[in-house]
C-alpha cells in the first residue's frame, strides 16, 4: 500500500488538534497525531514504538525504526525529530479553520503547518522517493509530545537506555537554513507577599506593588548586567535577554494590595548554565527580601530548557550547508536540541518554513519552498543512508 500523496499527508495531520497549553480545558492529547504517523511509517517498513509520557499522562511520543539487515536498530545512523503538538490559536485572529489544510494565495494554511507537523509529510514523502534505493544506515523517525510547553516527550527520550543514533536533524522552520546552536528559554514568577489592609492606613499593611517596584528596578539592572557581561558574537542578539513579559495585583483601588506577580523570560546563551542564571537571579531580589522577609518568591513556570551548543565544523553541519548552499547560523530561539543532543548524535536543527510564521495567526508554508525544500531533505537523507 502506498502513502498519501504530500497534500493529503499535510491535511490530515493538521486535521488531528494536538495543543499543548498551561491552562488544563485547552490542553489536548496527541495520541491521533502519533497513531496516524505509525499507520504511515509502517507502511514504509518501519518498526513502531508508541509511549505514553510518564510526565504528561495522554501525551505520547513515537519512534520508528528502520534498518538494513545485519545492522543494530537502536545505534547509528540518522534520526528524523519533530513534536507533534501546536500551540493554542486566537480564533478571532484566524482568517481560516485552524484544522483544515487550506490553499491560498500560493499558501497552504494550517495550524501546525509549519510548526511542525508538516515536517513530517516531508519526510514520508522523502523516504517513499528512496525507496528504490538500497538503505545502508539506520533511520530513526522520532515524534514527540509536549514540545511547546515542557519538552517533556524530548526529556524522556534523552534518557532512552537503548538508543544511540549517530546524527539527528530536527526539523523545525528554518528556512531549511541549518541551525548549529541555540539559546536555552527560562519562564519564571517572582510573586511578592504582603499583607492587605484598607488604603486609608497604609501602615497597616504591607504593599505587595510597592515592593514590587523595587524588585522591577533591580531586575532591569540585572538585564543590563547580562547585556555587558556575557557576548557571543554567533548570535544576531549577542547577549542573554530579559523580559518582563506579564504582571498582575490587587484586586481593588481602596485596599493595599497583598499580592502581585511578575513573568519574566530570560534567554541564556551556550555557556551559561541555568543554574548561573538562577543564581543571578536569585541575587538579585535577596536585597528586598532580607528587608521584607519572606516577601519574595521566585518560583519556575516550567523546567527550564538549556541552550543547544552544537559546533559549525562538525560533519553533518558541514553536509547540510553543502546541500542546502546555506552558511549554518545560530537563532535565539529554542528548540528540543540540547535534550536529543544528550543521546551522543551530531545535531542540527533544519526544517521547511519560516520561523517568522511560528506561533501566528494563519501560520502558512510558501508554496514555492515545498520543492527546493523537499530536494534538500531527500539528499541529506540519501548521502547518509543510501547507496
Amino acid at each position: 500500500m502506498s502513502l498519501p500523496d504530500f497534500k493529503t499527508m499535510y491535511r490530515e495531520l493538521i486535521a488531528r488538534p494536538s495543543i499543548s497549553a498551561l491552562d488544563a480545558s485547552l490542553n489536548q492529547s496527541n495520541r491521533a497525531v502519533i497513531e496516524l504517523l505509525a499507520q504511515w511509517c509502517e507502511q514504509l517498513g518501519f518498526s513502531t514504538e508508541i509511549t505514553e509520557l510518564h510526565a504528561a499522562p495522554g501525551k505520547f511520543n513515537l519512534l520508528a525504526r528502520r534498518c538494513p539487515p545485519g545492522m543494530a536498530e537502536h545505534s547509528g545512523g540518522l534520526m528524523l525529530a519533530g513534536h507533534t503538538d501546536t500551540v493554542p490559536f486566537d480564533d478571532s485572529r484566524w482568517n481560516f479553520d485552524p484544522f483544515t489544510l487550506s490553499e491560498r494565495d500560493n499558501r497552504l494554511y494550517g495550524l501546525g503547518s509549519i510548526d511542525m507537523k508538516g515536517f513530517f509529510a516531508f519526510v514520508l514523502k522523502a523516504l517513499e522517493d528512496l525507496k528504490a534505493l538500497k538503505q545502508s544506515a539506520p533511520i530513526m523517525i522520532l515524534a514527540t509530545a509536549d514540545e511547546e510547553i515542557t519538552m517533556a516527550g524530548a526529556q524522556e527520550i534523552a534518557r532512552h537506555s537503548n538508543l544511540k543514533p549517530e546524527r539527528c536533524i530536527i526539523g523545525e522552520p528554518t528556512d531549511m537554513v541549518p541551525v548549529y546552536t541555540h539559546k536555552g528559554h527560562m519562564s519564571s514568577a517572582i510573586r511578592i507577599t504582603g499583607r492587605s489592609g484598607h488604603s486609608s492606613d497604609p501602615d497597616r499593611g504591607l504593599n505587595a506593588i510597592e515592593i514590587m517596584q523595587q524588585v522591577i528596578t533591580n531586575l532591569l539592572q540585572l538585564k543590563e548586567d547580562l547585556k555587558n557581561k556575557y557576548s557571543l558574537e554567533d548570535f544576531a542578539i549577542p547577549y542573554p535577554t530579559l523580559n518582563l513579559g506579564h504582571i498582575h495585583g490587587g484586586d481593588n483601588a481602596n485596599r493595599i494590595c497583598g499580592c502581585c506577580e511578575l513573568h519574566i523570560d530570560l534567554r541564556p546563551l551556550p555557556g551559561l548554565s541555568i543554574a548561573e542564571l538562577q543564581a543571578l537571579l536569585l541575587q538579585a531580589v535577596a536585597p528586598i527580601n532580607a528587608h521584607y522577609p519572606n516577601s519574595v518568591s521566585v518560583l519556575d513556570l516550567h523546567d527550564p530548557i538549556p541552550a543547544f551548543h552544537g559546533t559549525r565544523d562538525c560533519a553533518l553541519v558541514t553536509l547540510a550547508e553543502k546541500i542546502s548552499g546555506q552558511q549554518a547560523v545560530a537563532v535565539n530561539y529554542c528548540t528540543e536540541a540540547p535534550f536529543l543532543q544528550q543521546l551522543g548524535c551530531e545535531t542540527i536543527v533544519m526544517g521547511p518554513g519560516s520561523i517568522a510564521q511560528a506561533h501566528q495567526p494563519d501560520e502558512y508554508l510558501a508554496m514555492e519552498k515545498i520543492k527546493p525544500s523537499q530536494q534538500i531533505l531527500t539528499e541529506l537523507i540519501k548521502q547518509q543512508c543510501f547507496v
